[in-house]
Parts: structure tokens; sequence; C-alpha cells
């Protein structure tokens, strides 16, 4: 694995779009190990018990009916890149429709923008830990459950926690995931709308800011959320895991935080925060089940004014 093979993959980049998917694929695995997927019996069973467990405890804590993804895998790094090249092909495929002709899609501009998707999906697939994945925009209604075991690892050591207590910590952010979707028939098509709407709207010479607002407003109730059932759903003392967490997410180094900040990665960081803090006022004021009431309807999805200020979400929306 290597940048000069990296670097050939996007310079073979080929067709007539602005992006060539299968070369910034392989610019992406070039860039990125794979890691080691060779787990024991042990770790197998604890992946299978702790995802197990996770939903057991989420239903009890939330009291939310959902059952678990259909596809829930263990990966290498290579294995997400695969997964994901494709979810970031289908949300951008109407913008890249807009952008085939000789300006986009001429060989440098072609070079240029599959090798900057490249590096995003190497960014990416060398750090995600976890994944809970709503196959946005694709056909059917299956959803995915990921965990990328040799990042889990590397992250358990650099953070000085037991791999096996990390990783349930990882599965049950992720389960919080799959029941909030499981919760809300209509959080999918709501998101994908949205996005739809927003990617038109560039497509069409505007920036539609209500568009993007609203996705970012409702990923922001997804992650906070998601922290909320995390921190009253697991079964351990965790304080130690959301500070060396909390640190880790607002860390990296000059390079790794420019590319965050360029991925959006900063906005997200902000989400789980301000997420947080909306949906602690509200457990606090009506319990877990009082605040998984905002899946019952898009129209209980905290707005932006909202989402800093609970108390108006709670005389909004009744219990």
């Amino acid at each position: 694995m290597t940048l000069f093979r990296a670097a050939r993959a996007v310079a073979e980049s080929s067709g007539d779009g602005p992006i060539d998917w299968d070369a910034a694929a392989a610019a992406a695995k070039a860039s990125v190990e794979p890691g080691d997927l060779s787990l024991s019996s042990a770790e197998h069973d604890g992946y299978a018990r702790d995802v197990r467990d996770a939903r057991d405890r989420v239903r009890e804590v939330a009291a939310v009916d959902f059952d678990l993804p259909a596809t829930v895998e263990v990966q290498n790094r290579h294995h997400w890149i695969d997964a994901n090249v494709e979810t970031f092909r289908r949300v951008m495929e109407p913008l890249a429709e807009e952008m085939r002709g000789p300006a986009f899609g001429s060989g440098v501009a072609r070079s240029v923008n599959t090798g900057t998707m490249g590096v995003t999906l190497a960014f990416l697939g060398n750090n995600v830990l976890g994944q809970y994945d709503p196959l946005l925009l694709a056909e059917g209604s299956d959803h995915a459950l990921y965990f990328v075991h040799p990042n889990i690892g590397r992250v358990a050591d650099a953070l000085e926690v037991p791999e096996p207590r990390f990783r349930r910590w990882i599965a049950f952010h992720e389960v919080a995931h799959a029941a909030e979707f499981g919760a809300a028939p209509w959080l999918s098509a709501h998101l994908e709308e949205r996005m739809q709407e927003g990617v038109e709207g560039l497509t069409e010479g505007r920036f539609d800011r209500g568009a993007l607002r609203e996705v970012n407003v409702a990923m922001t109730a997804v992650e906070g959320y998601a922290e909320l059932l995390m921190d009253r759903a697991f079964d351990d003392e965790y304080d130690d895991l959301r500070r060396k967490l909390d640190e880790r997410r607002g860390g990296k180094g000059p390079v790794g935080k420019l590319v965050r900040r360029l991925l959006g990665l900063g906005m997200k960081r902000e989400q789980y925060e301000r997420g947080k803090a909306f949906f602690d006022a509200v457990a606090d004021e009506r319990g877990v089940h009082g605040a998984s009431v905002v899946w019952e309807s898009p129209e209980h999805l905290p707005s932006d004014e909202e989402l800093d200020h609970p108390e108006r979400w709670l005389a909004r929306v009744p219990a």
C-alpha cells in the first residue's frame, strides 16, 4: 500500500463524470493499510454479545421498539471504504449528473475531484470506529451496522482502555442510532428529501440554506439522542471513556485538524455537544421515555432555536 499506487489510481481515472468512483476507492485503499481482521472466537462472540446486550438495554431504557439491522459486519478499513463509496456515490450522483461536460469532466478536473474523494475516504476509513448506516437513497429499506475492528483496537490502545470495554461502548452508541431510525420510520425519508433539496439547489446555482439547515438540525438531534442513550443505557462506568473520547474528538495534529475542518467533522463534534445538551435537559425534565417522543413525527423534531432553548420544545411538544 503506497502513495505511488494512490497517485497512479487518481492519474488513471477515467469516465465522463466529474469523479471516477472506482479510482477514488482504489486510491483510498492504496493509502490505508486494511488492518488485521483475524478475530479470535472470544472477539467474535464479544461483538455479537455487545450488540445484543446494547439492543436489550436500549429497548429497556428508552421504551423504544426496534430491530437490529439486517446487516451487522465487523470490517477492516478497506471493507469500510468499499461500503461507503457507494453511499457517497448515491448522495452525490444528482450533482455529478449536472457536472458532466467539458469543464467538469476534463481529465484534470476529474483527477482533482477523484483525488479529493480518495483523500476523504482514506481519512475516514482510517478513523471511523463504528457506523450505523441507514443506506440513504438506496433501493429497499435495509440498514447496516459496521465495526472497523483495526481502528477500535488502535484507539483503545491509544486511550489506554481495555479493548473489550471500549468495543462495547462503541456498540452501545451505534445501536442507539439503530433505535432512532427504528423508532422513526419517517427519518430516513426526511433526511433524503432535505439532502436532495439541498443538492438540487446547488445544481440550479443556488444555495438552499433552509434545506441544509434542516439536515443539520435533524443530524444534531440524531447525534444528541444517541449520546443520551449511550450514557443512560451503558452498563458500566463511563466517565473516563466520555472524557477520553471528547479529548480525542477535539485533538489531533495540525494536519488532522485541517482535514477534519475541510470534511466538516468539526460540525459533527458540535452536533454531539449541542444535541447532547438538548436531550440531557429534556430527559432531566421528562425522563428518557419523554425524550423519545421526538421520534414520533417530523413535527416533534426540535427547531434550530429549540436546540439551544429546550424549554421552548418542552412547552411546544406534549409529554
